[in-house]
């Protein structure tokens, strides 16, 4: 989060505005059962910056419309919302015998995971939509592997 503050500090100051540096709220976001205590012992105290933990599910409404101005996730777009249903089902083309990765699966079982990927990208984007301003940024990392690259 420096990096991106450092960053629009020096877009203003570049435009002559440093009295209208804005301050900055960052809300750090996992699931229900993350202990953020951990995080936030792990912040520097000397941050230019607010902080909030935001319990709950970034495949689902976060925060409320139109409130954020820039949303960052980095390496956590490719966790599934759930275990697609056919990889679970042993009458299933799909069925990875109990395992719920497809790195050494049939291409059923991967193009199982890639229609659920598609569909959570779908619903995280839409969501984030709605809680991003309008001409705002959302920056992603998002790890993945090359279109004819084996999975196994």
């Amino acid at each position: 989060m420096q990096n991106v503050i450092e960053a629009v500090e020096h877009k203003y100051q570049s435009k002559g505005l440093e009295s209208k540096i804005p301050e900055f709220q960052v809300f750090f976001n996992d699931h229900i059962t993350n202990d953020f205590n951990t995080l936030f012992t792990t912040l520097p105290l000397e941050k230019q910056y607010f902080v909030a933990g935001v319990p709950g599910s970034f495949h689902g409404r976060l925060f409320p419309e139109a409130s954020l101005y820039v949303v960052h996730s980095s390496y956590a777009l490719h966790w599934p919302s759930k275990v697609p249903t056919e990889v679970l089902n042993k009458d299933s083309p799909a069925w990875n015998k109990g395992k719920i990765f497809y790195t050494s699966g049939s291409d059923e079982v991967a193009n199982a995971f890639a229609a659920q990927f598609a569909e959570d990208m779908e619903n995280f984007l839409n969501v984030r939509a709605r809680e991003i301003m309008a001409g705002r940024m959302i920056i992603l990392i998002v790890p993945s592997i090359a279109n004819g690259i084996r999975r196994s």
